[in-house]
C-alpha cells in the first residue's frame, strides 16, 4: 500500500517538513505566505492531506477524490464548508487554544489605540502638527471605563482578565452563564442589548455562524453611547460593515478598531481606512512568531495523528472518524456513490 500523500499550502519550517517526511510523502508550496487558489486545486488532485487554510468549497473538495483530511492552521473554521467535508467523510481540524493569549493582547491593543489615538497620534505628529508643548487631540481613558464582552470562551475571558489590570467593569454575553468566572472575578452577565448600552467598548469574540452574521448591525449600533468603541478581531461578517460605516461617519459611535473586514484584503476604497477615529490592521491576530509556528505544530500534530491511525487533538467535525478508511490509494467514496 503507497504511503499516503501531504501537501502543505504554506511556507513552514524545514523542521515541519521533515516530521511529516517520516509518515507519508510531502509535497510544499515554497512561495511566501499560502498558495494561490489556482495551485492548490492542481496540488489535492492526489493527495490525502492538506496542511494549511484555505477556502475549501464543496467543488474543491470533489477536486481532490483522496482527500481525508483539512488540517488548517488557524481555529475559525469559516473558510471551510464542514457539512460537505463531512457529508465526503473529509475530517476538519483546526488550532484552538494555542493562539488566545496573543489575539487577547492585540484586542487589548487596538481598546487602547482607539481609546487614546495612538495611530492617530502618530500621523498628527509626524505631520508636524506638533507646534506647542502639551497642546494635542484629546483622548478617553480606559482605566475604570466598561468593557462589554460578547462571547466570554477562551478568547473573551483572556481580553476579560486583561481588563482588570485596568481596574474596568466587566460585563459578558454569552449563550453560556460563567457563573464560576462571575464568582471568582466578578463578572457580569448582561443581556445583548444593555450590554451595548452600558459599554464604553464593546469587544467581538464569537465565531462566524449563521447566527453570528451581522449581529452587529444598525439597530444594535444604535443601542451603542456616542463614547463608545467597537473592536472585532473576531471575523469581519459578524458586524454588519455599512451600518458600521455610517454609524462612525455620523458620530454615532466614537471610534472602532479592526482587525477584521467583510472583505479580505480590505478594499483601499473601504471608508472606514479613511477615518482618523478608526485603527485598522490587516487581520494580524495571532502574528507573532511563536503563535503562529505554535498553530502549524498544532496542525502537523493532528496530520500526524491521524495518519498513523491516533485521535486527533482539535477535531471540528469529529463524527467523521468512524468513516474514515484506511490511508492508501483507494479514492474516496463520491456523494453519488454513498447515497
Amino acid at each position: 500500500m503507497s504511503r499516503p500523500r501531504i501537501y502543505v499550502s504554506r511556507e513552514v519550517h524545514p523542521s515541519v517538513l521533515a516530521r511529516l517526511g517520516e509518515v507519508g510523502e510531502t509535497r510544499a508550496w515554497a512561495g511566501p505566505d499560502r498558495c494561490p487558489a489556482d495551485v492548490l486545486e492542481k496540488e489535492v488532485a492526489d493527495v490525502d492531506a492538506v496542511l494549511g487554510t484555505h477556502r475549501w468549497t464543496a467543488a474543491l473538495m470533489d477536486e481532490a477524490p483522496r482527500l481525508r483530511l483539512i488540517a488548517l492552521t488557524s481555529v475559525g473554521f469559516d473558510m471551510v464548508d464542514v457539512d460537505a467535508a463531512t457529508e465526503r467523510g473529509i475530517l476538519v481540524t483546526n488550532t484552538p487554544d494555542v493562539l488566545t493569549e496573543t489575539v487577547a493582547d492585540l484586542t487589548f491593543a487596538l481598546i487602547l489605540a482607539a481609546a487614546r489615538q495612538i495611530c492617530e497620534m502618530d500621523r498628527w505628529l509626524r505631520a508636524g502638527q506638533w507646534k506647542t508643548a502639551g497642546v494635542t487631540p484629546m483622548a478617553r481613558d480606559v482605566h475604570h471605563a466598561t468593557l462589554g464582552i460578547i462571547g466570554l470562551g477562551r478568547l473573551g475571558t483572556a481580553v476579560a482578565h486583561r481588563a482588570l489590570a485596568f481596574h474596568m467593569k466587566v460585563l459578558y454575553y454569552d449563550t453560556v452563564h460563567r457563573k464560576d468566572l462571575e464568582k471568582q472575578f466578578g463578572y457580569q452577565f448582561a443581556e445583548l442589548e444593555t450590554l451595548l448600552r452600558e459599554s464604553d467598548f464593546v469587544t467581538l469574540h464569537v465565531p462566524l455562524l449563521p447566527e453570528t452574521k451581522g449581529m452587529i448591525g444598525a439597530a444594535q449600533l444604535a443601542l451603542m453611547r456616542p463614547t463608545a468603541f467597537l473592536i472585532n478581531t473576531a471575523r469581519g461578517p459578524v458586524v454588519d460593515e455599512w451600518a458600521l460605516i455610517k454609524a462612525l461617519q455620523e458620530g454615532r459611535i466614537a471610534g472602532a478598531g479592526l482587525d477584521v473586514y467583510e472583505k479580505e484584503p480590505v478594499d483601499l476604497g473601504n471608508p472606514l481606512l479613511k477615518m482618523e477615529n478608526v485603527v485598522t490592521l490587516p487581520h494580524v491576530g495571532s502574528a507573532t512568531e511563536a503563535t503562529r509556528r505554535a498553530m502549524v505544530d498544532l496542525a502537523t500534530d493532528n496530520v500526524l495523528a491521524v495518519l498513523q491511525g491516533k485521535q486527533p487533538l482539535t477535531p471540528v467535525n469529529p463524527e467523521v472518524l468512524s468513516r474514515l478508511k484506511k490511508w492508501g490509494s483507494v479514492p474516496r467514496l463520491s456523494v453519488v456513490d454513498r447515497g
